[in-house]
């Protein structure tokens, strides 16, 4: 019974090392107010002690003109500023580095700082929320490195009905790129790809909030001690509930 204990454990610890990198931010509702979400699939965690990391929040309205936004520290949230009725807000979240030592445990430290270190990458998220019908198609937003953009200006309105996504990375299309098409409730889904034009259609999972994700890999620049930098973006669009 200990062994077996022993193994449960020693399996916790490799999975949460493996789902280190499987963590992204998006906006969703929090008792009626907008928030900056942290986590993986239906597990979130504090966001307000990550506010110095939060880099280029920004919202805009209908027509593509940029509005004022803020981030309203609120318990262990983040609550999003939408007074000014914004139809899109986005942000990035600089995650930093963190390795994998020998023991399978996460610390926020580079790689060489890690004796016997078995993996480590530094970390970007990025999200971006679709409040309201746009004037014309969402292009690529400042700050946002690697990003999910739909191709028309309309989203759909029920459930399972297509939607033609564009992965764009430093503002250009990026092809093969894994895509989950409800990082919520199926995170560990299996991706669809990107096509030669960094486009995907889906269908879209759920009348309520939904949360669409991509990531890409990268070699690390020089001077990052780390074996790569991850970029993870989310789009998050809520369809209204049938009447």
């Amino acid at each position: 019974m200990k062994a077996f204990f022993l193994s449960l454990v020693a399996l916790a610890l490799i999975t949460s090392a493996v789902n280190l990198d499987a963590h992204g931010i998006w906006f969703a509702q929090r008792s009626g107010e907008l928030a900056l979400i942290f986590g993986e699939g239906s597990d979130d965690e504090a966001t307000v002690h990550r506010l110095p990391g939060v880099r280029d929040l920004g919202a805009w309205d209908a027509s593509g003109t940029k509005v004022a936004t803020k981030l309203v520290p609120a318990d262990r949230l983040l609550l999003v500023d939408v007074q000014q009725k914004p139809a899109v807000v986005a942000c990035a979240l600089d995650n930093g580095l963190w390795t994998v030592g020998p023991d399978n445990q996460e610390v926020n430290k580079g790689k060489s700082q890690v004796p016997g270190a078995r993996s480590s990458g530094y970390y970007m998220k990025y999200a971006v929320r679709v409040l309201g019908d746009l004037k014309t198609p969402l292009g690529a937003l400042a700050g946002q490195t690697l990003q999910l953009t739909p191709v028309t200006a309309a989203l759909p309105k029920r459930i399972g009905e297509t939607v033609k996504l564009r992965a764009l990375y430093q503002g250009k299309p990026l092809a093969g790129a894994a895509v989950t098409a409800d990082f919520v409730n199926e995170p560990s889904g299996m991706p669809l790809r990107t096509d030669k034009d960094g486009t995907v259609t889906l269908k879209v999972r759920n009348q309520g909030l939904n949360v669409i994700s991509v990531v890409h890999e990268v070699k690390p620049d020089a001077g990052v001690d780390a074996d790569k930098i991850q970029h993870r973006a989310t789009l998050s669009f809520v369809l209204p509930l049938e009447d």
